[in-house]
C-alpha cells in the first residue's frame, strides 16, 4: 500500500555524543534544505530519534528516524506556508520529540524563520478528518519533500502505534506561528 520513497532515510548515524557535525543551512536566505535531515548534525538528530525510542519500546529505530525525519519537513512547511497545517498521528511523535528538545528546537524554528507553538489537544477524531492530513502532506509535497505514505495516515488509522496522544485543529487551533507571516 505505500508506495516508496525517492528519498528513503539514511540509516541511524553513528557520531558520538558531543562530536557534532554541522547542519547545512542558508541562514542569509532564511530557506530550508532541500532536504529536512539536514537540518540536524547526526548528533542531534540520534538525540531525537532515541526520544522516540525511549517513548515507544520496540519500535525499530528505522522507523523512528523516518518519523523525525517527516517531522522536520512538516516544522519546515509550517513555517513557511502556514495554511492549517496538522502533522498526522504518527509525525507528531516526532515533532513532540523535537520539542523536547527545547533549545535544539528554539534554534531549528529560528534558522527556518518562525517559531511553530504546539498547543495539544485532547483526542478527537471528529476535529481532525483526514482531509486535514491530506492537505498537510499535499502542502509538504509542494514544498519539495517527500514523505513516507505509511506515516501520515488519518486519525483513524492505528497501524503504526506511537505514544503522542494529542490531536491538532486544522485551522485556526495549535499550530501558531511566531512571527506571523506577511501576506
Amino acid at each position: 500500500m505505500s508506495s516508496p520513497v525517492p528519498n528513503p532515510v539514511p540509516p541511524p548515524c553513528i557520531s558520538k555524543p558531543g562530536d557534532p557535525k554541522p547542519a547545512t543551512i542558508c541562514t542569509a536566505t532564511l530557506s530550508a534544505p532541500a532536504n529536512p535531515r539536514a537540518l540536524l548534525s547526526d548528533a542531534e538528530f540520534n538525540g531525537v530519534m532515541h526520544t522516540v525510542l525511549d517513548n515507544n519500546p520496540g519500535m525499530e529505530p528505522s522507523l523512528a528516524g523516518r518519523i523525525v525525519t517527516d517531522a522536520l519537513a512538516f516544522l519546515a512547511t509550517a513555517v513557511w506556508r502556514p495554511q492549517g497545517l496538522v502533522p498526522s498521528g504518527v509525525v507528531d511523535e516526532g515533532w513532540h520529540a523535537l520539542i523536547l528538545h527545547t533549545g535544539l528546537y528554539q534554534s531549528v524554528c529560528a534558522r527556518l524563520g518562525g517559531f511553530i507553538h504546539h498547543v495539544p489537544e485532547r483526542p478527537d477524531p471528529e476535529n481532525r478528518p483526514h482531509s486535514s492530513v491530506e492537505r498537510t502532506v499535499a502542502a509538504i509535497k509542494a514544498a519539495g519533500y517527500s514523505v513516507h505514505e505509511e506515516l501520515w495516515r488519518g486519525p483513524e488509522d492505528s497501524t503504526i502505534s506511537v505514544a503522542a496522544n494529542c490531536r491538532h485543529s486544522d485551522d485556526g487551533g495549535p499550530i501558531v506561528i511566531i512571527p506571523k507571516p506577511k501576506g
